[in-house]
């Protein structure tokens, strides 16, 4: 069976419904986190989101758009989250901390955590060798302990790119959890190779400003209706199941303010039902997940 067509191997499956339930501190069934991911471009070249289709390089329409976000957005969300009281947990390309010094200042003041998520998003991890994807993994490590004083536990890749070893390399870099799959709405254990395992951590496809605004070309009104939307659904469901709902942010898109004023309105529903659901941290729920009795998180 070619390298193509073979199952991963990470996971067995298992139906939703028939899983043991378990709760969430509290006595609560619905996890709610914020993904703010702070990222970093080239200037003339690599991967980045357009705003409009990009001309000849250096592409400064697109590149300044970007740049904005980390600018102006970041900030204007960070007040919009501090207005609600809402933690956060952000997604630091490792180069943020030379070219934007000071950017995370802010957030390692409202006690947020800090997530690997790679050197810069203008570049693939999944399309690297194995030890150029390994020496990645330890650059953005070493910058992120160095600069916040303790390492990430969790991680995701940019462009959410993965090899297939990307799960191992990073079990063996020690890291706890990982985002990167979204293939289910609970936790899931991942095997890794020489018998280890690493969490992974239900990350949005669809409640993400990227694939809605800049894929589908949705108005910030609409995203903010989608994710309305779906906690109120996903509260009905986890009635019968403990559930998680990751809402990814990137401050060039939702920091705009024709964007950030739908998007705060729909933070402030959710805000308003703290009594009855868990507004926390991704590594938060993956350190619960983690420490549940054995047979509770499937694999």
């Amino acid at each position: 069976m070619s390298d193509e067509t073979r199952p991963h191997g990470r996971y067995a499956y298992s139906p939703l419904p028939l899983r043991p339930p378990y709760d969430w501190p509290g006595g609560k069934r619905l996890a709610v986190y914020v993904a703010l991911n702070v990222e970093c471009f080239d200037f003339g070249g690599g991967l980045g989101a357009e705003l409009a289709p990009g001309g000849p390089q250096p592409d400064v329409l697109n590149y300044a758009w970007r740049d904005w976000g980390n600018r102006v957005g970041v900030f204007r969300l960070a007040e919009a989250f501090d207005e609600l009281a809402l933690p956060a947990s952000v997604l630091v390309n490792s180069r943020i901390y030379a070219e934007c010094p000071g950017l995370m200042d802010a957030f390692r003041a409202r006690g947020d955590e800090v997530v690997g998520h790679g050197r810069t998003n203008a570049e693939r991890q999944g399309t690297l060798a194995e030890d150029e994807e390994r020496a990645l993994i330890a650059e953005a490590t070493a910058v992120l302990t160095r600069e916040e004083g303790r390492a990430p536990a969790g991680w995701l890749g940019p462009w959410i790119s993965q090899s297939r070893t990307t799960p191992d390399l990073l079990a063996e870099a020690g890291y706890r959890y990982l985002l990167d799959w979204c293939h289910d709405d609970q936790p899931t254990w991942f095997s890794t190779r020489g018998g280890g395992r690493i969490l992974s951590l239900p990350y949005p496809q669809e409640l993400n400003d990227i694939p809605s605004i800049v894929g589908r070309k949705d108005s910030g009104a609409q995203f903010a209706e989608m994710i309305v939307d779906t906690f109120e659904e996903m509260r009905r469901a986890s009635c019968a199941a403990p559930l998680v709902i990751g809402i990814a942010l990137h401050p060039y898109l939702v920091g705009q303010p024709h964007r950030l004023a739908p998007l705060r309105r729909a933070l402030a529903h959710i805000a308003s039902a703290r009594d009855e659901v868990w507004i926390t941290r991704a590594g938060t729920i993956a350190d619960h997940a983690i420490g549940l009795p054995e047979g509770l998180v499937p694999g």
